[in-house]
Formats: C-alpha cells, sequence, structure tokens
C-alpha cells in the first residue's frame, strides 16, 4: 500500500474526518507540528475564549505530535512551528509522497525545501487572489509565491478561485488536481427539526417567521457589523438576525443593539460542532458578509448548505464563485451596505424552500469522498511509475 505523510499544524475540525478516509486507503501518518500544546482545548485569540471541538479529531488514522521549539509557539506566525526532527521523522516514516498544509512556518518550509526532488511535494491549500493589494505589495508576492510553489509538484486545489491562485504562481494544469473542499454533509443534513423549533421558541421566533443567520468569529474581516446595519435598515416586521459566535467585535455589535432597541436581534455564544446543525436548521437564510482580507472559504456556507439553507455571501467568500447560485442564493458586492440590503430585501421575497433545496442538490457534489478519490488517484499514479 502506497505511504502517504501528511504535515499540519494541528488537529481541525475540517480535516480530520477526510484523514479517517485516507487512512482507508493509504498507509497514512500525519504530523502536528504545533507539538502536544494541539491536542485538547485551545486558546482562540479570534474568539477570545478556550476551543475545543466536541467531535472527534484523532480517531481513525495514525498521527504524532512533534515536539515545538518555538519561543512563540502557534499558527499565525512564520516563527511559531520549529521543530528539528520533523525532517528525520518524515525520513523514517519513507512516504510515497508529502502533503502540506501550508507553507508559512519555519519547519514545513525548510522540510518542502530538503525533500524537493527527493519525494514528491504535494500542497493543499485555500488561497485566493479576492484581496486588494498595492502593485509593490502585489510584484512581491509573486516573486517569493513563484519561489515557493516552485518546490511543489502538485497543489489539490479546493475551488476556482484557488485554482486560480496557483495558476498565478507558477503551477501549471498538469501538476493541479480538484479536491473539493467538504464538511460532514450527512452530519449536517441529519433531521433536527425539534430541536431548531425548540430554538426558536426559545428565541421567541415563530415558526412563520425568517430569521436570518451569522455564525462565525466576530471580527472585522467577517463583517458581522455590515449584516447588522443592513437588517436596522430593512422593513420586515416577522424577520430576525440571529447572531452567533464570539470575537472582538462582540461587545460593540451588542451595545449598538442595545441602542436602537433591536428586539429582533438575537446573540448566542459560540456553539460546537455538535449544536451548529441544530442553529443552521433554525434558520431560513444564512449570510457570510466578509470583507477579508483572508477570507478564503468560508465553510460554515458548506454547513449551511448541507442544513438546506439560502445563502448570502459577499463577493469576497472564496466559495461564493462555486457554491452561491441563483438556485441557493445571491452574491452582494462586499462593503456595500445599500447592496447588501437591497439583496436582503429580495432573497426575503424569495422561497426559502426552494433555495434550500437548491443548497442540498449542490452541496452533494461537495465531499469528502471526492476530495480523497482524487488523493487516493495521485497515490496511485506514483505507485505505478515506481513499479
Amino acid at each position: 500500500m502506497n505511504k502517504l505523510a501528511i504535515v499540519t499544524t494541528h488537529p481541525i475540525q475540517y480535516y480530520a474526518p477526510a484523514f479517517k478516509l485516507l487512512a482507508l486507503v493509504c498507509e497514512l501518518k500525519v504530523f502536528y507540528t504545533w507539538g502536544n500544546v494541539a491536542n485538547g482545548d485551545k486558546f482562540d485569540p479570534d474568539f477570545g475564549k478556550k476551543v475545543d471541538w466536541d467531535i472527534p479529531l484523532l480517531e481513525g488514522y495514525k498521527y504524532e505530535f512533534l515536539e515545538n521549539k518555538s519561543k512563540t509557539p502557534g499558527s499565525n506566525h512564520f516563527k511559531g512551528i520549529v521543530n528539528p526532527d520533523l525532517v528525520n521523522k518524515i525520513k523514517d516514516f519513507k512516504p510515497s509522497a508529502i502533503l502540506f498544509y501550508g507553507w508559512g512556518y519555519h519547519s514545513h518550509l525548510k522540510a518542502i525545501r530538503h525533500f524537493k526532488g527527493k519525494i514528491p511535494i504535494w500542497f493543499r491549500g485555500d488561497s485566493n487572489l479576492l484581496d486588494k493589494q498595492s502593485v509593490l505589495k502585489k510584484a512581491l508576492r509573486r516573486i517569493f509565491l513563484s519561489w515557493v510553489y516552485s518546490h511543489v509538484n502538485r497543489a489539490f486545489y479546493v475551488g476556482t478561485a484557488n485554482k486560480s491562485y496557483y495558476q498565478a504562481f507558477g503551477l501549471k494544469e498538469n501538476q493541479l488536481t480538484f479536491a473539493p473542499h467538504a464538511i460532514d454533509n450527512e452530519r449536517f443534513s441529519s433531521d433536527h427539526t425539534v430541536e431548531a423549533v425548540a430554538l426558536r421558541k426559545k428565541l421567541s421566533i415563530s415558526t412563520e417567521d425568517i430569521l436570518i443567520l451569522f455564525a462565525g468569529k466576530l471580527e472585522h474581516k467577517k463583517d458581522p457589523e455590515l449584516l447588522l446595519e443592513a437588517f436596522l435598515k430593512l422593513d420586515r416586521p416577522k424577520t430576525h438576525l440571529l447572531i452567533v459566535g464570539n470575537g472582538k467585535l462582540e461587545q460593540h455589535l451588542k451595545l449598538k443593539v442595545a441602542r436602537e432597541q433591536a428586539e429582533k436581534v438575537h446573540f448566542m455564544d459560540f456553539q460546537n460542532q455538535s449544536q451548529m446543525p441544530i442553529v443552521y436548521q433554525a434558520c431560513d437564510i444564512f449570510c457570510l458578509p466578509s470583507k477579508g482580507p483572508g477570507e478564503t472559504w468560508g465553510l460554515a456556507v458548506n454547513e449551511a448548505m448541507a442544513s438546506g439553507k439560502a445563502i448570502l455571501t459577499s463577493s469576497k467568500v472564496g466559495c461564493a464563485e462555486d457554491l452561491v447560485k441563483p438556485t441557493n442564493g445571491c452574491v452582494f458586492r462586499s462593503e456595500d451596505l445599500d447592496e447588501l440590503k437591497c439583496t436582503l430585501n429580495l432573497m426575503l421575497t424569495s422561497n426559502m424552500k426552494t433555495l434550500g433545496e437548491g443548497s442540498r442538490k449542490l452541496i452533494n457534489l461537495w465531499t469528502f469522498e471526492k476530495q480523497i478519490n482524487a488523493i487516493k488517484s495521485e497515490l496511485e499514479k506514483i505507485g505505478k511509475s515506481s513499479k
């Protein structure tokens, strides 16, 4: 059986199910480079609290937490990941290929450079070119990233915007393989009607009213304030807004709602993975109004679609081109309050059930199985060429 090494910083709820499936089709080992601190709850500075995901992240595949010698460990800066033994650990495993999730760490880039030309270097990320940059910064970025990706034999792109990103920095069509960004569609599509109705009742929202949902970190990048402002300008007495999450903007948003005496705006703290299907199924429209920089995909959109909901995103959300169609929602120009308000008004007159069905149908094409089959296929090619 072909052997695949994966190098990534820490267990993530969106990756673990894929690793479990990969382990069924190859000999897999995942090297977690953040260190043992990555096992269990961690303080998330954007949520402003410790987060410990309540679904299993380490079951069904082999893994190892590597020693991290960084003086300031973390996945938010280049020198936050320093593993003196990463290269030797990979050598000992003797993989057919190495799949890196992210290059922007000291040890990841060092290992990529070390193994170039020795073992096929694969890469997976979800960056895009949607954010505006100055001419100088864009030129410098092109030079540097073209050098980084010159070390990569194959990139698994997650969607259209991500593919364009790789092509901009030198990767050719024959080096690119589509491996869609995915979530556990089955878990989010499982029926939670009873719990969803109970949640609406708790918030004093009738089943006839329309509920708009924002769920995520309350940070400037995701721009929940724009959605709040647009909602406050709507003249829709039977429409509510639910904001779920924590973060730097939390108190600011709550104070704004208090000043406006907006009784139809509701807040809930961060909800863990087991509770999110209920939250999505309680709403009618899911909105991700991000302005960036760095809204690379927006997997919450996948989750809301699997839950059968209408979708509204800004143009800066990485998945918008692939996942938001006239059959399931709308895209508005990021940071444009008037356009968001008009688009909301348009959607509020639409058939929510039809849009929700459109979401389910589309997201059924974006699965872990397709992602794993793409990686498996490339592994098999290596196996055949080595015989």
